[in-house]
């Protein structure tokens, strides 16, 4: 029987620190991908087709919602975003555990189609470091922060919704949370007698 991975879904508001967390998890953990989205937006100068985002057009996305491909998908502005079901679910079949960083609203969709999957919310310290972390370099007009920071209350009202909490005060220690989920995960009796049947057999053979 193969060991089939876990689907996590991972949010939080902006300048939790969300990106920098799965950056580090992704860099020591072989067995964690991370979901490319397909979006209709303009490509950037230095990003990649298939690594940052998976570019296409408006009536291929389209037609890729029309045959229900998306485990999840949103509308930003005039471009949208969503996550391809068969890819999640062949590296899922691989044995991979794949991690989504999608907003409460993606999480609604992808818990619909996928009740199984894990769902983790990260959080910052305090209202204070969040707004400190939002201003950056002080380079955004007040009423730009204050609209950031109302989206990040209304994100936050979410969490709730949400397996696993964690607080991203210090980096290291969130990280440590952040890994303990997915070890934990792994341990199951489920995955564990998938993983290990031949020894089980063994062991409890007459």
């Amino acid at each position: 029987m193969s060991d089939k991975g876990t689907l996590y879904v991972i949010s939080a508001p902006s300048g939790a620190g969300k990106t920098s967390l799965v950056k580090a998890l992704l860099a020591q953990d072989p067995q964690v991908v991370v979901s490319v989205s397909h979006t209709t937006r303009e490509m950037r100068p230095g990003e990649v087709d298939g690594k940052d985002y998976n570019f296409v057009e408006m009536a291929t996305f389209d037609a890729m919602i029309n045959r229900g491909q998306f485990l999840e998908f949103a509308e930003v502005f005039t471009n949208k975003y969503g996550t391809s079901q068969v890819w999640v679910e062949e590296q899922l079949n691989n044995g991979l555990d794949v991690i989504l960083e999608i907003d409460w609203q993606g999480a609604q969709q992808v818990r619909r189609l996928m009740p199984q999957c894990v769902s983790v919310f990260i959080l910052p310290p305090s209202r204070e470091e969040l707004h400190a972390r939002l201003t950056g370099r002080g380079t955004d007009e007040k009423d730009v922060i204050d609209y950031r920071m109302g989206q990040a209350v209304e994100e936050m009202s979410h969490y709730g919704e949400y397996d696993y909490l964690v607080i991203n005060d210090q980096f290291e220690t969130a990280l440590d949370e952040l890994q303990a989920v997915f070890r934990a995960r792994r341990l199951l009796l489920e995955r564990q007698q998938q993983r290990h049947g031949d020894l089980l057999q063994a062991l409890l053979a007459g």
